[in-house]
């Protein structure tokens, strides 16, 4: 997909009741609510987290929390952190099941804001992106990762421009999200957290991406991606990258796709 091209998903056919239905967000409900008053005080204590700048926060309306992205627990220390309920896209595997384990992990990751969705490039992305824009348009909060993927070795990547395109389409505010320790705290492959580190979470002031153009312009998406990733290098003080977190390339065809410029969404 070139910068240039409209990120809006297509469809082939005109879609039925039941498919309308099964294309909206799943609401985390009387879940989160529950997981919320519940889990909140527990992780407070567990993870002892340092918050800054919760005053930079809006208590209503739209909002995007764009964060760097260390550990699986990242997507419970902004929930945790945030002073309003905070949605985000989680894979659907973890809600699909079954006995009483499918139960623990579909009650979990509801209670703590996750929807689930399916994970991908094309047109996988583009439903997911059109997920949390359906919940913007609500007037939600949702928090997502501009990286795409965990850093293994620490160091901050370039965004992508999922997120850009997100604020300039919809309107809403992005606050900055700087996530220091979660990886010291919950390394990769760990069972249990390490009591003995603390989490940081710095929240920043909120970014107007709107005198970037329209979500329509590549540009414009380019240039609101860097403003959103130097906000967030400001608040967590990771080394740069200076490159995408990209897994390694499967096959000849693969690594021509990324070696070919594109638009990381």
């Amino acid at each position: 997909m070139t910068s240039e091209q409209s990120v809006e998903p297509e469809s082939s056919s005109t879609p039925t009741a039941s498919d309308e239905e099964s294309s909206k967000p799943r609401h985390a409900g009387f879940a989160y609510s529950l997981g919320r008053g519940l889990i909140s005080p527990l992780a407070r204590l567990v993870y002892r987290p340092r918050v800054e700048g919760r005053e930079n926060v809006p208590l209503t309306g739209a909002v995007i929390f764009a964060s760097n992205h260390l550990s699986f627990i990242d997507s419970i220390a902004i929930p945790v952190a945030a002073p309003r309920p905070v949605h985000f896209l989680a894979k659907s595997t973890y809600f699909e099941g079954t006995g009483f384990r499918g139960w623990l992990s579909r009650t979990f990751f509801q209670s703590i804001g996750a929807i689930p969705v399916r994970r991908g490039a094309g047109q996988a992305a583009l439903d997911a992106l059109d997920l949390q824009r359906q919940l913007l348009d609500e007037g939600l909060a949702v928090a997502l990762y501009p990286e795409g993927t965990r850093s293994t070795d620490g160091r901050l990547y370039k965004g992508r421009t999922g997120v850009a395109f997100l604020a300039l389409q919809t309107g809403a505010p992005v606050v900055p999200v700087g996530l220091i320790g979660t990886d010291k705290v919950m390394p990769v492959g760990a069972k249990v957290p390490n009591r003995s580190e603390r989490i940081t979470v710095r929240f920043g002031e909120p970014l107007d991406l709107s005198p970037h153009g329209p979500a329509t312009s590549g540009r414009a998406r380019r240039l609101a991606t860097d403003d959103i990733m130097a906000a967030i290098h400001a608040l967590s003080g990771q080394e740069l990258a200076g490159a995408y977190n990209e897994a390694p390339a499967q096959g000849t065809i693969e690594k021509i796709k990324q070696a070919l410029p594109h638009e990381r969404r």
